[in-house]
């Protein structure tokens, strides 16, 4: 069995939704926002919710957050809708990945319903944003 390199062992929340956000960031994802959740959800800490141009983008979103993260020994605990590309759920414990069809997005509205969360600023966070988000 291979060891974990002694940076990935124990990353915290934060540096998951850094990670994931950068993904998609680099796989174009539109309108990325990370919510901090902590105290106000039981069941994780942050949100990174992003849209996709099309069902195979929100496809292709997905599948590089999973590679990504399983490149760095980290397993989601569940994930579902990757097959039908709608809406993308990745649930690895510590945050949930939203990848959704741009859509089906304003209809669900997560933000909204977690309007008691305050957003993240990706450039504290360390990201390269590009003008266009």
């Amino acid at each position: 069995m291979r060891r974990l390199k002694k940076e990935h062992r124990e990353l915290n929340g934060l540096e998951l939704a850094t990670i994931c956000s950068q993904v998609a960031l680099d796989t174009k994802a539109e309108d990325l926002v990370v919510l901090d959740v902590r105290g106000i959800s039981s069941f994780t800490d942050y949100f990174v919710i992003m849209s996709g141009r099309s069902s195979r983008h929100v496809q292709g979103l997905a599948e590089a957050i999973e590679s990504e993260l399983r490149s760095k020994r980290v397993n989601n605990k569940h994930s579902e809708g990757l097959q039908e590309g709608h809406w993308v759920l990745l649930d690895y414990g510590d945050i949930v990945a939203h990848v959704f069809y741009k859509d089906n997005r304003q209809f669900y509205d997560l933000e909204g319903l977690w309007h008691d969360a305050p957003r993240l600023d990706l450039e504290e966070m360390g990201l390269e944003v590009s003008e266009e988000q």
